[in-house]
């Protein structure tokens, strides 16, 4: 299903290699409408003639020769070879941490299976065991990576021994969202005491915490976050906690130039990271604000695509 997905998005990216009026005329319909907007509907047209119906039959199997190629080319993408790929990889996390989530987002790319523990961080109990007392920590096969930058050149060098872990521009924006993108999260999700709870509202249901934790994290979690966020928001010498969320969308979206993606094609380690820091925002009042006054949700759906189904193991079929 997600090789079908990234399948039809590269179709899609490529359509303008399908010059046939034809195929033009099929494919023109309100449901090849973007998730994100509403085509209108096309014009009426004849019934075709025996020279249409064989134009529209060489088109769809052009298109279908097509989409079969990119199948192929998205699987061969996502599937590491046996030997690269990292075993027993437990991810020691909080659900909503934006680091974590770029880790996550790696993962479920690169189709790399991995475990969940999801950290306390009232006790921390979970990484008791760790000098390090951040998330992400990540352990593959007993050894511990730390710091979402690291873990991930780490496991890229991994999976693709022979090439460079990253070029200048990826460089330049992976470190963007992790000196600037990163920053502006707080300040939007704490924003208004509203906002603060619909935040803690998802990290309590989704965090590791007891009953009694739960009610007392997300009411006096919310309130403590709120002022925090205000703190943030001086620290960073953000005016306007929305329009400096737009302008990163925007900056993000300039840097694309008309590409899908930052890496091209193809998702490269800029724009996993910026899909991971953004996907916790994304269903809260923050996000879905960014998404309907900015570009960024186009590309947000084709990382959507791309990325896929997570690659997490169910804890119901963890193996000791």
């Amino acid at each position: 299903m997600r090789s079908l997905r990234a399948a039809r998005t590269l179709l899609a990216s490529r359509s303008s290699l399908l010059s046939s009026r034809a195929l033009h005329a099929a494919a023109a319909s309100p449901a090849a409408a973007g998730r994100w907007g509403n085509a209108p509907p096309p014009p009426p047209t004849p019934c075709p003639g025996p020279s249409s119906r064989a134009g529209i039959a060489g088109a769809v199997s052009f298109s279908l020769t097509f989409a079969t190629v990119a199948v192929a080319e998205v699987q061969a993408k996502e599937r590491l070879p046996t030997d690269l790929l990292p075993r027993n990889v437990v991810l020691y996390q909080y659900q909503a941490c934006p680091f974590c989530n770029k880790v996550r987002a790696f993962l479920d790319y690169h189709d790399i299976p991995y475990k969940v523990v999801e950290v306390n961080p009232l006790s921390k109990k979970e990484i008791k065991w760790s000098e390090y007392k951040k998330v992400p920590i990540l352990t593959v096969d007993g050894e511990h990576l730390v710091d979402s930058t690291d873990i991930i050149n780490i496991l890229q060098h991994r999976i693709s021994p022979d090439d460079e872990v990253t070029n200048e521009e990826e460089t330049k924006w992976r470190k963007w969202v992790d000196e600037h993108l990163v920053h502006v999260l707080s300040p939007n999700i704490y924003r208004t005491t509203s906002e603060a709870l619909e935040s803690f509202d998802y990290i309590a249901k989704h965090g590791n915490f007891s009953y009694t934790e739960r009610f007392a994290v997300k009411y006096a979690g919310a309130a403590a976050m709120y002022f925090v966020a205000k703190k943030l928001k001086k620290k960073y010498n953000i005016t306007d906690e929305r329009a400096s969320l737009y302008d990163a969308a925007n900056t993000w979206t300039e840097a694309l130039n008309g590409r899908n993606f930052l890496g091209g094609s193809k998702p490269n380690l800029a724009d996993l990271a910026a899909f991971g820091v953004l996907r916790p925002i994304r269903y809260l009042q923050s996000g879905k604000d960014m998404v309907e006054h900015t570009q960024i949700g186009e590309w947000y759906q084709r990382m959507e695509d791309a990325v896929g189904e997570p690659s997490r193991i169910p804890e119901g079929q963890y193996q000791e």
